[in-house]
């Protein structure tokens, strides 16, 4: 039976780091287990490679949500019935019905997790994001606390100064791939909202280009930043394709875990110090639902042992709700498959990423955006552009033949809450998520109010030329019920789920400011879980801080 006095229950954004850091004392024995493989997939490393991985990729779980209420229902085909007729004889009838749209929840089931196939974009979020948490009771996560993490983590090509560090594993650097279309982007939305030339500094507001986790052309993800460097260390064990059971207690106390590798063979591995929960905003709830920490009435109705009352755990569930306006242009500037493109500019673009690591394939996808207000009464930007120079409809799993060009509108603060639950004991069983997304009324009239500022964009020139042609149906930007239509039909997340493990001290928190869950001795969770409201901004950057943060408060509690 192996030992080891950490245990870390997922590698990805945050348990990453804690593998890095924890194990730099060498007193201290390390093991990170990852459901995942090993992050060798070539479309991992190279940039524009994420969107080539498809909805069936072995290194996503791939999740769905349950249908969702305020989504437009569509048509589901069900399995073929018999049918008795009035004579006794049977036919064979295909069947249809109708059934509220589910949403897509791709996270990333390798090392790196889904620093591994996301879009690289580097954002921390609002300063008031911190301040509220602060607010909420969490002493020290306030921006001006967590902003030395940040630092701490980052080398940025671009920026020196007090918002950016220099010296940290995470590289950061400016997109390689120069188009007009995105160029174009920018500069009709800085007329319209102002120019941002860094988004993680002073100021949030404003339309620019992002900068992205790559270094010298290829993926910078938490894996190739913080494990990648420190694999040799003898104190470090990295288990690949280990699915995490349950953990187990003595007393209340977490002593160690049952895991399970891709033989299907069950075994168990101690903890002498803590147990920590880096699996996501979906593993996390679901592993501590599974060893019996949360609601009991949840955790009963499963058949497993009740170990202690949290009601808190898998509740919370924040995601950012997001819309795609999608349009055709035939340009070969704009990513996208014709004749000219696959005979002419990928054999050109393949050179020139190969010699030079620049160009369409270190793009990604996400090139510019920007932070806008959706009224002039919010204090903050509350909406997220992202512009594509590429067709995505349904979240890349439909291909379109030509070129185009995509802009998200993404709504940074959504009042809607849902929860992660158990669909079985089963540990190879998805969770049952449910974001409830639109559930609250303020969500609709914020997006369709963002919607008509994304759309002021492209439809003014240089933009409009590149917009006139709809890849979806034409909304009516005069009709309020029309885009809320459009919305319900077609919204869904821009994959950032968070909270379902808050922080905080009201009845409904999981863990306390220090990460530990509360009730349970020797247990911590760290990960965007523990996010008691969702950030503004995509969430890569704060999880890896947050890792930053919880690696510092642990070597100071066993120093």
């Amino acid at each position: 039976m192996a030992n080891y006095d950490f245990i870390i229950l997922g590698a990805g954004s945050a348990g990453c780091v804690l593998a890095n850091r924890l194990s730099s004392n060498p007193n201290h024995n390390v093991c990170l287990i990852e459901a995942g493989s090993k992050d060798t997939d070539p479309r991992l490393h190279i940039p524009i490679g994420f969107a080539f991985l498809g909805s069936g990729s072995n290194l996503s779980w791939n999740y769905e949500t349950v249908p969702q209420k305020e989504f437009e229902k569509e048509v589901v085909a069900e399995p073929i019935r018999e049918v008795v007729d009035s004579a006794g004889g049977t036919h064979k009838v295909e069947t249809e019905s109708l059934e509220h749209r589910k949403g897509f929840q791709p996270r990333g089931k390798v090392l790196g997790g889904s620093s591994s196939i996301n879009a690289m974009l580097y954002v921390r979020g609002h300063r008031w994001d911190y301040d509220h948490w602060s607010e909420l009771g969490n002493k020290g996560w306030s921006y001006d606390e967590i902003l030395p993490y940040f630092r701490k983590a980052e080398h940025n090509e671009s920026f020196d100064n007090d918002y950016h560090g220099q010296n940290g594993p995470l590289n950061v650097s400016k997109i390689r791939h120069q188009n007009t279309p995105t160029d174009d982007f920018v500069k009709t939305g800085s007329e319209l909202f102002g120019f941002n030339e860094d988004f993680n500094g002073e100021n949030q507001e404003g339309v620019g280009y992002y900068q992205t986790t790559q270094k010298d052309g290829k993926r910078c993800s938490a894996a190739k930043a913080y494990l990648v460097p420190v694999l040799d260390r003898e104190n470090l064990t990295v288990m690949t394709d280990t699915n995490v059971n349950k953990i187990i207690f003595e007393n209340k106390k977490a002593i160690g875990v049952e895991c399970i590798d891709k033989d299907g063979s069950s075994k168990i591995i101690n903890a002498n110090k803590e147990v920590i929960l880096s699996s996501g905003a979906f593993g996390s709830p679901q592993i501590l639902l599974r060893s019996g920490i949360g609601p009991s009435e949840e955790i009963l109705k499963h058949g497993i042992d009740h170990i202690h009352e949290l009601p808190g755990v898998g509740k919370n569930l924040q995601d950012h709700i997001d819309y795609l306006s999608v349009h055709k242009y035939n340009s070969i500037e704009l990513i996208g498959f014709s004749l000219r493109s696959i005979f002419y500019k990928f054999p050109l673009e393949i050179l020139k990423y190969i010699f030079k690591k620049v160009g369409l394939f270190t793009s990604t996808v996400a090139e510019a955006g920007g932070f806008i207000k959706s009224s002039d009464d919010k204090e903050i930007p509350d909406v997220q552009l992202h512009f594509a120079p590429a067709m995505v409809v349904d979240h890349g799993r439909t291909s379109v033949w030509g070129h185009g060009l995509s802009c998200h509108v993404c709504l940074l603060r959504p009042k809607s809450r849902g929860e992660v639950t158990l669909n079985s004991a089963d540990p190879q069983d998805d969770p049952l998520i449910d974001p409830k997304f639109l559930s609250h009324p303020d969500d609709v009239k914020d997006l369709i109010a963002g919607y008509k500022k994304m759309m002021s964009i492209l439809n003014k020139d240089p933009v409009s030329k590149y917009t006139s042609k709809h890849v979806q149906r034409p909304v009516d930007l005069n009709d309020d019920k029309d885009i809320e239509q459009a919305i319900r039909e077609d919204a869904d997340t821009v994959y950032h789920p968070v909270g379902t493990c808050k922080m905080g001290n009201d009845d409904m928190a999981v863990v306390n400011e220090n990460l530990k869950v509360y009730g349970i001795e020797g247990l911590r969770v760290v990960d965007a879980s523990i996010m008691p409201t969702l950030i503004g901004g995509n969430t890569n950057a704060p999880t890896i801080m947050i890792g930053e943060k919880a690696s510092d408060i642990i070597m100071k509690d066993w120093s």
